[in-house]
């Protein structure tokens, strides 16, 4: 933030999958909505593995998704969320007037999987969650149950999720069947918010 070393306030934190590509955008957008005041100060973290494919280390088909039995490299999630909450969280919070109650996690495509994961799994550990264009195309039953430990009757996170018109058609229905059958959930985890958005793209 503009005022980071002004002030001695914690900010809210938005951390961002595939950095590589998210953060630039992001970052760029969120500076020029600063001008207006239209968005509040906040700490971008983006998350990368500095390469765009599996032989150079983008290891995001593996981390960021739950089982899938068409594919065996698929089902990471889990260590990945580990390596959140016990190493990453902790790293930036220690470093940076990072406010832990105002973790915000945002995911593209096979990175909106990921953010659903973790909405399903420890809805606590991020204020809020938003996925845009979740991939489940290829695993959608385990996203249409709860995986955390215990129920949860109360929301404790918030949900924003984003399916484009003119996603691709697989996509695009496996999003609506996640949203219908959470939107008709009597209990859920999170303040839900569904968006389709008008001629956009995948």
């Amino acid at each position: 933030p503009e005022d980071y070393r002004e002030s001695e306030q914690k900010y809210p934190t938005v951390y961002l999958l595939d950095g590589g590509n998210t953060f630039p955008l992001m970052a760029a957008h969120h500076h020029y909505l600063r001008f207006g005041n239209e968005s509040p100060a906040a700490i971008l973290v983006g998350i990368s593995y500095g390469a765009d494919t599996f032989k150079e280390g983008n290891w995001r088909l593996t981390d960021y998704t739950a089982p899938a039995e068409k594919f065996s490299f698929w089902g990471g999630a889990a260590v990945f969320q580990a390596v959140l909450q016990e190493e990453l969280l902790p790293l930036i919070e220690s470093t940076y007037r990072s406010d832990p109650s105002r973790r915000v996690l945002f995911g593209h495509s096979i990175g909106g999987q990921f953010v659903l994961f973790n909405a399903l799994t420890k809805p606590e550990l991020f204020f809020g969650h938003i996925a845009s264009n979740p991939a489940l195309h290829s695993n959608l039953p385990f996203f249409l149950e709860w995986h955390g430990e215990e129920e949860i009757a109360a929301p404790v996170s918030r949900l924003f999720v984003a399916s484009s018109e003119v996603d691709q058609p697989d996509i695009r229905r496996s999003t609506l069947e996640w949203a219908g059958h959470w939107q008709a959930a009597r209990s859920k985890p999170w303040v839900l918010e569904v968006r389709t958005l008008a001629g956009q793209t995948h």
